[in-house]
């Protein structure tokens, strides 16, 4: 019986043993996060009002700007943006490609919220992504992004409000 427990206890302490080397031996993804600044602008919109009650509108907009990272790198940020609202206050669904410089892309899905003063006017906006895809050296990218928003007052003839935000990005990159 002695014999057996001593056996017991050295095949597990062999398949112990063997998944530390193994894991051990498989690079794993380290986690960054980059804080980052965003300005953006409104390039396209349609907006349709909804008739179940006063101030519901549905709009489809196109923002773009520029992000700038804490690490130097900046990117052209262009944001495909759905709104479903009522006087303002509203649901945000969008799309973003980051272009860097050399070329590289990183795709995020945002969902939020937009709030509005009592006069309609858009002041800020909450939101969370996920990090869907990326090209070149954000081939294979995972992650997370938050930020808040403040929303200018549009001016005469813009198509709609200026966006400033901060945020962070929180990625993983497959190891070479």
């Amino acid at each position: 019986m002695a014999m057996r427990r001593g056996f017991i206890g050295l095949v597990i302490v062999s398949i112990l043993a063997t998944g530390i080397v193994i894991m051990g031996s498989v690079p794993q993804a380290i986690a960054e996060t980059l804080k980052l600044k965003m300005f953006n602008h409104v390039t396209q919109l349609e907006a349709i009002p909804v008739a179940d009650v006063e101030g519901h509108a549905v709009s489809l907009s196109v923002r773009e700007g520029v992000a700038v990272f804490e690490n130097g790198d900046w990117a052209w940020q262009k944001i495909i943006q759905t709104t479903d609202g009522i006087k303002g206050n509203s649901t945000l669904e969008s799309y973003s490609t980051y272009t860097f410089l050399d070329g590289a892309t990183i795709m995020i899905r945002s969902k939020g919220t937009v709030e509005a003063n009592p006069q309609g006017v858009l002041t800020a906006a909450k939101i969370t992504s996920d990090v869907i895809g990326g090209t070149g050296r954000f081939q294979g990218i995972k992650g997370r992004m938050t930020n808040v928003t403040k929303l200018l007052p549009p001016e005469k003839g813009e198509l709609g409000q200026k966006a400033v935000s901060e945020g962070t990005l929180t990625y993983t990159l497959p190891g070479k």
